[in-house]
């Protein structure tokens, strides 16, 4: 089980944070500084997968993969593949890409809510739904259209004055 996303610009600051595990607010800081400083001091040439049963708990390890300016930061257990946990963050990244047409740190700044529906749509509690860039750009653009209509009713509700009750 995937228990957090992290997305962390070269300097620490992070960009993306999500946690499936339920814990307090200092402990997930103290996962994104310890995340951050396991991968960045790591040279280009090592492997992409780090172990840290002492600091995460047993059984657990951590996938990243850096792009740019960007660290992808998956920490889960043992259950899921490295190779395919990956395959994952390649297919977020794809995914940002097409969806904001080369993406970059601050495409995810100025536009979070939608960065999070589509890391929703790939993954959700912990579980991975959706690997197909096509089919979660697809539930985005519905959801989207969705929220764009639920403006526009309430706006016109807000434009026609007071609702009055037929019924006292």
């Amino acid at each position: 089980m995937i228990k957090s996303i992290l997305v962390v610009n070269n300097h620490g600051k992070p960009r993306l944070v999500k946690f499936y595990d339920r814990m307090p607010m200092s402990q997930q800081q103290e996962w994104l500084k310890h995340a951050f400083n396991l991968v960045s001091k790591r040279a280009d040439h090592l492997c992409s997968f780090v172990e840290d049963e002492e600091f995460f708990g047993k059984d657990s390890r951590l996938i990243y993969r850096h792009f740019a300016t960007l660290y992808f930061i998956v920490i889960c257990d043992s259950s899921e593949s490295e190779l395919g946990i990956l395959d994952l963050i390649q297919v977020m990244v794809e995914t940002l890409d097409k969806n904001f047409e080369s993406v970059c740190e601050l495409d995810l700044i100025f536009h979070c809510p939608k960065v999070h529906t589509i890391i929703d749509e790939i993954v959700m509690g912990g579980m991975v739904l959706e690997t197909n860039c096509h089919e979660v750009l697809r539930a985005t653009a519905e959801i989207a259209k969705l929220e764009k209509a639920s403006e526009t009713v309430n706006y016109s509700k807000s434009k026609s004055g007071p609702q009055t009750s037929k019924f006292k």
